[in-house]
């Protein structure tokens, strides 16, 4: 064999491997992969070898040294990416290396409702799924109530610091455009009689005429009575009791009894919607001093005492036919 056969026949095995590589590598790329089903996956950290050994043990592709190949063929195409990606039914290896070069990672979403309690936001927010770490209870109504978004990894306090900025970029441009002459010294202030609206009515139309009952007995130097309160206190912050509030409850001391206290309690009993909020910075044009739950979910409201008593009866009386019905039936 001459010598320039001893080089040649080598050379061109090589690249009829090479090239039969190619092809093979070629069908795999645009062929459909063995995913059974739509598959959100972390993927790791790491070196390419342990990228596609975590992905064939997930079932999204079918063999290693393959993936290897293709990014090692592919590689000007971007580095691959680390974290949480959803990929689709028999995802083919392009769309594989698609998603772990350009596509976005999965949003994870926690609504976090008005009303709830500090504590029970805390408790809300570390029972999350996909997140890091624990949350201490933070400051009674120190965040806004809204669905936030994050990603897998992310630490459990750096949401809640989203959520207590935003109540303050909420508080920074609602309260300078309050309406005239508010009883109210703070947007601190403004976020306690916040709370105790949403935690008064659930009715989105009378948050407005709830504030203004509140302001106005403010304004008066009238007590504000609200239920809430008082439940606040007894209940050590849950914001909820395991009986109805009683007529003797409501001559239990504490800061937060409004009903033996005059003027706001020492600060929220909850945290309030934007909604709210905006209710006590804009209440409704009203004389109202009074209301009462009117058995449907809404509030009957009046001036006078005179007319609250006789509003507070002839719900009674509604109240009782109602139970008398049911018994019947």
């Amino acid at each position: 064999m001459s010598r320039l056969s001893r080089w040649l026949l080598p050379l061109i095995a090589l690249l009829v491997i090479a090239q039969a590589g190619r092809s093979y590598i070629g069908q795999v790329w645009n062929g459909p992969g063995p995913l059974s089903q739509n598959t959100a996956f972390v993927v790791p950290h790491g070196r390419t070898e342990i990228v596609g050994r975590a992905l064939r043990g997930a079932g999204i592709i079918d063999g290693v040294l393959a993936f290897r190949v293709a990014e090692n063929l592919t590689d000007d195409d971007g580095a691959l990416h680390a974290g949480e990606f959803a990929f689709p039914a028999h995802a083919s290896l392009a769309d594989v290396f698609r998603i772990l070069r350009h596509g976005k990672q999965v949003e994870h979403h926690l609504t976090i409702p008005e009303g709830l309690t500090a504590q029970g936001i805390a408790a809300l927010i570390n029972q999350a799924p996909a997140m890091t770490g624990q949350v201490k209870v933070a400051s009674e109504g120190a965040i806004l109530p809204n669905t936030y978004d994050y990603l897998y990894g992310t630490p459990r306090t750096l949401l809640l610091k989203r959520a207590e900025r935003a109540l303050d970029v909420a508080l920074a441009a609602a309260w300078p455009n309050r309406a005239a002459n508010l009883p109210l010294s703070s947007p601190e202030d403004a976020v306690t009689l916040a709370s105790i609206v949403e935690r008064e009515t659930a009715k989105p139309d009378e948050r407005p005429m709830v504030a203004a009952v509140y302001l106005n007995r403010l304004r008066l130097g009238m007590k504000l009575q609200a239920d809430p309160t008082v439940i606040f206190g007894l209940s050590g912050g849950l914001g909820t009791m395991d009986r109805p509030l009683a007529h003797a409850d409501l001559l239990t001391p504490s800061a937060y009894n409004t009903y033996l206290n005059t003027g706001l309690p020492p600060g929220p009993i909850a945290a309030p919607g934007i909604a709210a909020i905006l209710a006590v910075l804009h209440p409704a044009d009203t004389d109202a001093l009074y209301f009462v739950a009117d058995g449907s979910g809404g509030h009957v409201f009046s001036h006078s005492y005179k007319d609250q008593v006789r509003n507070v009866a002839r719900l009674r009386a509604l109240d009782a036919d109602r139970q008398d019905a049911v018994e019947r039936n």
